[in-house]
């Protein structure tokens, strides 16, 4: 193993090992194992910074990462999101899973983004790394409000153009405290909606998409003095507002110190198995967020998908009225990552790290010379084009042969 994965097997605990070697077994990927066992990580690199995340690009760019079942989409997905935290990037990864977050109904969608949103490990202010991306915007944009006569329209102002009014205003009033009254006036009429208690939770359940009375936003924005929240209505209707929002955080995330918002999609080929009004409205979303009318700097859409997406891409009738362009066509031209599966060679190499950490979680004394032949010989009885099934199936090989060794101990 490499320097960098060297550093990251010895600072691993005992726990982290184990706990890594039990995902291995249930054949479920782990954040550790993404470090350490990930092949060809510098073709990966490579194409992640040539095809996304490209610093001279003036506008955001995109990826999609095409593999079969089992070819490692997810754990790729997972190395990117570990990659681009450590390069000073946002990161949100959410599966599109059609009974809980329907790409069609682009409001899940921007909910699920937010509540999966992860920030560097370290502010670029260098102050420590927030809990979330409220606690984030309320530290930067606390300190730019002191000495201002009307601090409301002074961060509004601070704010991307294109963010809907709505967020706009909850952002504000977010960064703002809530007017102090008396103790004495709160039981006169015109306080009865003074809630202090409330708006922390209203404003947070807003912004973060939820369905919140009208008549409970307009008094938490009231209180929190944003005095511009009436130029505009404050209802949510549609997917645009949503859709817009998730365009122009990108931008705001910049302004903050952040280099910009990596989203990543995974098993977006369950769009093919809705209905074809469902799949139209699926595939303008996705258009949305691969080719943004307007640019969108600072938006980085991963997707990860089965060749199967691809194939009904080609294969539908776009003469239909449901859809408004030839998908296949407009999207010729996608950065496309192909996932295959990995050498004998290649494999050799995971059994010698797995050797390592197997011994280093257990304590035992695994001899190399002895285990990688016996570990080669299973490999060419497993399938090697299923990641998940081979690295389980390794890992239970060398379960019985430390079982061997702790009964021999014994006697």
């Amino acid at each position: 193993m490499d320097s960098s994965v060297a550093a990251v097997f010895q600072g691993a605990s005992t726990f982290q090992r184990r706990h890594l070697l039990e995902r291995l077994r249930e054949g479920l990927y782990d954040p550790l194992a993404v470090r350490l066992l990930t092949v060809h990580h510098e073709a990966l690199d490579a194409k992640i910074q040539d095809d996304l995340l490209y610093a001279a690009a003036d506008a955001g760019r995109h990826l999609c990462l095409c593999g079969a079942y089992g070819q490692g989409k997810s754990h790729t997905l997972a190395y990117i999101h570990e990659y681009a935290l450590h390069q000073g990037y946002v990161v949100s990864a959410i599966n599109l899973d059609p009974r809980a977050v329907p790409l069609h109904q682009f409001r899940q969608v921007y909910r699920a983004l937010l509540r999966a949103m992860t920030l560097p490990p370290a502010a670029p202010a260098r102050t420590g790394a927030p809990v979330s991306f409220i606690n984030a915007w309320q530290t930067w944009a606390g300190a730019r409000t002191q000495d201002t006569a009307d601090p409301a329209m002074a961060l509004a102002a601070l704010l991307p153009a294109t963010i809907p009014h709505v967020f706009k205003t909850l952002l504000v009033a977010l960064a703002l405290p809530t007017l102090d009254i008396p103790s004495g006036k709160r039981i006169l009429a015109q306080y009865r909606d003074f809630r202090p208690a409330e708006f922390p939770w209203t404003l947070r359940r807003a912004l973060y998409g939820e369905a919140v009375p009208v008549a409970r936003l307009r008094a938490a924005l009231k209180y929190r003095q944003v005095s511009f929240y009436r130029q505009a209505s404050l209802a949510l209707q549609g997917y645009e507002p949503f859709l817009h929002m998730t365009l122009a955080l990108p931008q705001l995330f910049h302004t903050m110190g952040y280099r910009g918002w990596v989203v990543l999609f995974d098993e977006v080929e369950t769009i093919t198995q809705m209905s074809r009004p469902i799949r139209a409205r699926s595939y303008r979303l996705l258009h949305h967020l691969l080719c943004p009318e307007a640019p969108s700097p600072g938006l980085y859409p991963v997707f990860a998908c089965t060749p199967d997406f691809f194939q009904r891409l080609q294969e539908e009738d776009y003469d239909w009225p449901s859809f408004d362009r030839n998908y296949a066509q407009a999207w010729r031209d996608l950065s496309v990552y192909h996932l295959r599966g990995l050498s004998l060679a290649a494999w050799q190499n995971l059994c010698g790290a797995l050797i390592g950490l197997h011994a280093a979680a257990y304590g035992w004394h695994a001899d190399q010379e002895r285990l990688l032949p016996l570990l080669t010989t299973r490999l060419a009885t497993l399938p090697l084009h299923d990641p998940r099934s081979t690295l389980k199936a390794l890992v239970d090989e060398l379960d019985q042969v430390q079982q061997q060794v702790f009964f021999v101990k014994g006697r």
